[in-house]
């Protein structure tokens, strides 16, 4: 079995005989280690010494007074979303199950962590997978992207990548329309290259043909098959469409804002401007397994999803929309 993700800290936990990932004390020392935590040079002694307290016992209740003791405002804040953020993965017991519960309960968490979260679940969701084209789709849920169109394919990019090498002047027409330089390692995933995948999943230097390559949309569609069976327990089938011709349909999931935005207008009969075409990226219908409890109204028939780019040409998803809005009894929608 080939390895992938290991920026995502799969490695710090282990999983459950149901197969969650357990919340160990590695996972949460790997949280004081970040650098919005650990205490810079002109840190309080107060900040000091909550920090070693936590990286000798990081399950240690945090009492709201140490807290209000730190000296640095932003200190102070950054702690107290690490104390709410912590006490809630130890409360849950499993990543998928305080991913879950703050979805759902719509609880402030910082974005960052959230990600970290969905990079975690989706690693143990494609644990196994030997399809790059899918691993690579699955960069999207955690990773922003920037969409482009090169040689009549629209691509997605990962946009941190971009922005980093931004304004450096280009190496290549790629990477110029792209508008990253400096990193001339950056391919367009195929046939040709995909196996290089293995040996740079956490480089995220390797493009998506999402609108010209049927592996790329399939890919995509098996990303969200396993995220959505990993986290509601149900078996499902996930396919690409190039339209939805479906008069009467039920249900659908916008896979990020705009998305969702533009099913609402379609959903109230709203006329669909050109810029609204123009920024659907992909379609998909969800076909749920008979052993999901679908609600009444909805079953036997498919939700739609919908994934699009913003203004920008930026795409950022919110995979929790497929935690909360399928219409799946027992959950939220």
């Amino acid at each position: 079995m080939r390895e992938f993700w290991v920026s995502s800290g799969h490695h710090l936990t282990r999983r459950t005989p149901e197969g969650a990932l357990a919340v160990t004390d590695e996972l949460l020392l790997a949280y004081l280690a970040r650098p919005e935590i650990l205490p810079p040079e002109e840190a309080c002694d107060a900040e000091r010494a909550l920090h070693a307290a936590l990286m000798r016992d990081p399950r240690r209740p945090i009492a709201p007074g140490e807290i209000a003791a730190l000296a640095d405002p932003d200190a102070r804040e950054n702690w107290e979303f690490l104390a709410g953020f912590r006490d809630r993965l130890v409360a849950a017991g499993t990543v998928e199950a305080a991913y879950a519960g703050i979805v759902r309960e719509g609880a402030a968490v910082p974005p960052l962590f959230l990600s970290q979260m969905v990079h975690l679940v989706l690693r143990n969701a494609l644990d196994g997978c030997g399809d790059p084209y899918t691993l690579r789709a699955a960069e999207l849920f955690f990773r922003p992207q920037k969409v482009s169109t090169y040689e009549g394919a629209t691509l997605l990019a990962d946009l941190e990548l971009i922005e980093e090498f931004e304004g450096k002047g280009p190496v290549s027409p790629l990477v110029g329309m792209l508008g990253k330089s400096a990193a001339d390692e950056l391919d367009v995933i195929d046939d040709g290259n995909s196996w290089t995948y293995w040996s740079r999943s956490d480089a995220h230097t390797m493009a998506l043909p999402l609108g010209s390559a049927p592996k790329a949309r399939e890919g995509l569609a098996r990303a969200i098959e396993a995220f959505v069976s990993h986290m509601h327990g149900v078996s499902c089938t996930v396919t690409p469409l190039e339209r939805i011709e479906d008069p009467s349909w039920r249900w659908f999931v916008g896979l990020d804002a705009e998305a969702t935005a533009i099913g609402n207008r379609l959903w109230r009969g709203e006329p669909m401007g050109y810029d609204d075409h123009a920024r659907i990226l992909c379609l998909l219908r969800l076909d749920f397994g008979k052993d999901a409890p679908v609600e009444p109204r909805v079953a036997g028939a498919p939700v739609y999803l919908l994934l699009a780019m913003n203004q920008d040409k930026v795409v950022r998803a919110k995979p929790q929309n497929l935690v909360t809005g399928l219409p799946l009894v027992g959950r939220s929608s």
